[in-house]
């Protein structure tokens, strides 16, 4: 198996470190998102104590009877606020739904920014008094710590440290939390059927909170699937195809999946949290000049973040 590169950095050292280790973790995360798409972050801002108490609520979630929770299944918004149940999302180029069900939570906006009227709000889980508040914590930390990724993805690539900042403030984020829904007849799934289809994430940086199970494997350029583990509470980062496109390929937005277990574990539910972060819908995704040359002619048309999400949810089957 190809050796990939998936190092495990240390936030801190570019929020509270010196210059010489601000510049050491932004080549190196800059390097393997050139090179794989992925890296795994400690001191992220996430202590134990928290994400036990996420995944917690996370699972009386998923407890609840289908009946309660198809209560907060709102038609029209694609998926972006509250419950989504299983057999409703299908990844690019696969017939069979992923075999999951889910629950998003979008921005909160705590300043005067105009933004606040354009997001739905979040709904409110009767049924589980803490699953909002630890749910929002959790956004928000996520939020601080992939904003600090931005600004050394931003340096490595020679743009101003802030030059994301305006967008990704209020941005149209979302906080996924997945069950993967224990498969109880194996032999009646069809056959392209698995818990995650091979795909590449929309948004700009993808922030995974660990996960209950094994699973997760990304494509590596020999074409050869390589699992991804992360370390105790680690964050599992990658690429996703906003910041692809933006740099016109240079850093890459690889594609992964979430495979079925083996036939003796596919009884068991298996959790993960994901944060997707997005941009302002009226981001500019043109490839930066920076990025284009004579060896890297311009791969992509010029898109809003908008327009591009609009066209992905369509084509994952979210937005009819």
């Amino acid at each position: 198996m190809a050796t990939v590169n998936i190092p495990r950095l240390d936030l801190d050292h570019y929020i509270n470190g010196d210059a010489g280790q601000r510049r050491q973790f932004s080549d190196a995360i800059g390097n393997a998102f050139n090179e794989t798409g992925f890296v795994t972050i400690t001191n992220h801002g996430l202590d134990k104590a928290l994400i036990d108490k996420l995944y917690a609520d996370v699972k009386a979630l998923f407890a609840l009877p289908d009946e309660v929770k198809t209560k907060y299944e709102v038609p029209g918004l694609a998926g972006q606020r509250g419950y989504t149940g299983k057999g409703k999302e299908t990844a690019k180029g696969f017939t069979a739904p992923d075999l999951k069900e889910f629950w998003q939570i979008g921005q909160i906006v705590s300043d005067d920014d105009q933004l606040k009227s354009e997001y739905p709000e979040n709904l409110k889980v009767d049924e589980i008094a803490d699953f909002n508040p630890t749910t929002e914590t959790v956004y928000k930390k996520l939020e601080y710590a992939g904003t600090h990724l931005l600004k050394a993805i931003s340096v490595y690539l020679g743009l101003p440290e802030n030059y994301f900042e305006d967008n990704v403030h209020n941005g149209n984020s979302i906080l996924r939390t997945l069950h993967y829904f224990p498969i109880t007849n194996p032999d009646a799934l069809a056959p392209d059927a698995v818990r995650a289809g091979a795909h590449e994430d929309i948004n700009l940086i993808t922030l995974l909170i660990g996960a209950s199970a094994d699973g997760l494997e990304l494509l590596t350029r020999e074409n050869e699937w390589f699992p991804v583990t992360a370390f105790g509470e680690d964050l599992v980062v990658n690429v996703g195809d906003m910041l692809q496109r933006l740099t016109n390929n240079k850093l890459k937005s690889t594609t992964h999946r979430v495979v079925n277990p083996p036939r003796e574990l596919m009884k068991n539910s298996r959790y993960s949290v994901p944060f997707f972060l997005h941009p302002k819908s009226g981001m500019d995704l043109s490839c930066l000049p920076s990025c284009i040359d004579k060896d890297h002619p311009k791969q992509y048309e010029d898109i809003t973040a908008g327009e591009y999400l609009d066209e992905r949810l369509r084509e994952i089957g979210l937005k009819k």
